[in-house]
């Protein structure tokens, strides 16, 4: 029995997966993500039904669209197997069993996965476009607020220790309102505050303050790594030409997901 749960638990994990390719290529430009029906990106070509399956789709097709015969990128059916395995070794180490059905788990594993959509949405959008997107910090601050209501009225925890939080959003968010008026632009590093505002809700100082560390370290070494490319180029770039390349969100939020599957290793199988 528990096969066929954890088996169901990787199929919705690979349509989140499925969602999450859309939502990264459709939020930069502005498109629906909810009501407009998926297309071929080369051709436009409306997909049919046995296109839309995750994975199996894309093998069957052999990784080309149905109707323009264009490649499909890799991404897609990677992103969908990652999100499959990722759903299912989480659900995993937080003991989360068909009997007994713990709601508190549940409930705890549910707010976790809306926590892992923003954090895999502001990663690939940034690693594709270099932007942290407003639309999708938004959201985050959404589901923090409620899980931080969920924590102080269910969990009775520290009403206080949750309220700085929200006056560190509601400050940034004026400043980003102020960036937006005098520059029509949002600000990068505004919305990588925001993004570790709510990264501390859900994962706590201790991993938060360790995914920051590592993605100093990852920031780091590619401007190394660039350099060292740099003095063999005829072209060579400035300092802050390279480190204006840097998506520190997409690495911040790789390295948030990494820690935080650690943490739950060694409390699964340590404590």
């Amino acid at each position: 029995m528990e096969i066929f749960f954890y088996i169901l638990i990787f199929i919705i994990g690979t349509l989140f997966g499925s969602f999450y390719t859309l939502a990264v290529y459709r939020i930069p430009q502005k498109q629906d993500i909810v009501y407009t029906h998926s297309y071929c990106p080369n051709c436009h070509h409306k997909l049919g039904l046995f296109d839309l399956f995750p994975i199996f789709s894309y093998l069957f097709l052999r990784g080309k669209c149905r109707y323009c015969k264009e490649k499909i990128r890799p991404r897609y059916f990677i992103l969908e197997a990652l999100s499959g395995i990722l759903f299912v070794v989480i659900a995993y180490l937080m003991n989360i069993n068909v009997y007994p059905m713990n709601e508190t788990t549940i409930l705890s594993y549910c707010f976790l996965i809306l926590y892992l959509t923003f954090i895999i949405l502001m990663a690939g959008i940034d690693k594709e476009n270099r932007k942290m997107d407003k639309a999708v910090n938004i959201y985050g601050i959404a589901i923090s607020i409620m899980y931080m209501a969920y924590l102080c009225i269910v969990e009775k925890a520290n009403i206080y220790r949750y309220g700085i939080y929200l006056i560190g959003y509601v400050l940034l968010l004026i400043f980003d309102t102020i960036t937006l008026r005098k520059y029509a632009k949002s600000t990068y590093v505004n919305g990588i505050l925001i993004a570790i505002i709510t990264m501390i809700v859900f994962t706590g100082e201790y991993v938060t303050t360790n995914s920051i560390i590592m993605t100093l370290l990852a920031m780091a070494i590619y401007l190394l790594l660039h350099k060292i490319k740099n003095k063999k180029n005829q072209y060579k770039k400035s300092d802050k030409q390279i480190s204006d390349q840097i998506s520190i969100g997409f690495y911040l939020g790789m390295a948030n997901i990494i820690l935080l599957i650690g943490v739950f290793f060694y409390y699964h199988f340590l404590l």
